[in-house]
């Protein structure tokens, strides 16, 4: 593979798990574009690094035109990382959510990815090189798990769903052009982004967005498609993984027993 000039563009950079990310790429001297909502905490990130080219960008992912503009950076620029951090939750019960704030979730977390990704890829295969990441969640695995404090979140159970079979499919298709695909699946993190909620979670062990973030390049290093930064067993992860393709592998064109 050829030497790349590192850029990397992280969403949602301007807290929690993002902000950790950028933090330590800019660490490492790694220049960035630092997407977020929130134009004062990006100069601040990119004040803390004033060696490093920081371009902060106010983009709101939740819209049409925020993610066309991040979109066309991915384009243009020669990426070599894309991170795909930013989030929003909206624990409601399915039916009394609002559809704006269904819409909401759903931009962010599948659309924006998804169209981010698309958009870098070309590129990113061009080069012969180039990693992506797709923050989601532990409860990608939870669809059935019991609700807790949690009123209702089907759809945020579903959008990270969509980011793990997303990237599990990207690295089956891209992995051979030289790409790095990664589904980052952190449990419980202590971040604000529970309290935008209105849930008090500070009663629970919670991960720091730093230990998620050290998983996840550590992740990178072990080849890893799905990285667990809690998850001590890793083989839970690929019998996951075989489950489903035994599910997939075992269908055939008579119907089942149980059906006739």
């Amino acid at each position: 593979m050829q030497s790349l000039t590192p850029l990397a563009l992280v969403t949602g950079a301007s807290s929690g798990i993002g902000l950790s990310f950028a933090r330590r790429l800019a660490a490492r001297g790694y220049p960035l574009i630092a997407v977020g909502r929130r134009q004062q905490r990006l100069d601040a990130l990119a004040a803390e690094f004033p060696a490093v080219n920081i371009r902060p960008v106010v983009a709101d992912l939740a819209c049409a035109a925020g993610i066309a503009a991040v979109a066309e950076l991915c384009r243009r620029e020669p990426l070599t990382l894309l991170i795909n951090n930013a989030g929003v939750a909206h624990y409601m019960p399915f039916t009394t959510l609002p559809p704006e704030k269904a819409s909401e979730l759903l931009q962010v977390k599948c659309i924006a990815p998804t169209l981010l990704a698309h958009a870098a890829a070309p590129g990113m295969v061009a080069r012969r090189g180039g990693t992506l990441i797709n923050v989601a969640g532990m409860l990608a695995f939870g669809a059935t798990a019991p609700l807790g404090q949690a009123p209702g979140r089907a759809i945020y159970v579903a959008a990270l769903a969509h980011l793990v079979s997303m990237s599990l499919a990207l690295h089956e298709e891209l992995g051979s052009a030289g790409l790095r695909v990664q589904a980052l699946c952190p449990g419980i993190v202590a971040t604000e982004f529970h309290e935008r909620q209105g849930m008090d979670l500070s009663a629970l062990a919670r991960m720091s967005a730093d230990d998620v973030v050290t998983a996840s390049l550590r992740a990178l290093d072990l080849g890893e498609v799905l990285c667990a930064p809690g998850v001590e067993n890793a083989t839970l992860l690929a019998d996951v993984c075989k489950a489903n393709l035994a599910a997939f592998g075992a269908q055939s064109p008579q119907l089942a027993a149980r059906y006739r």
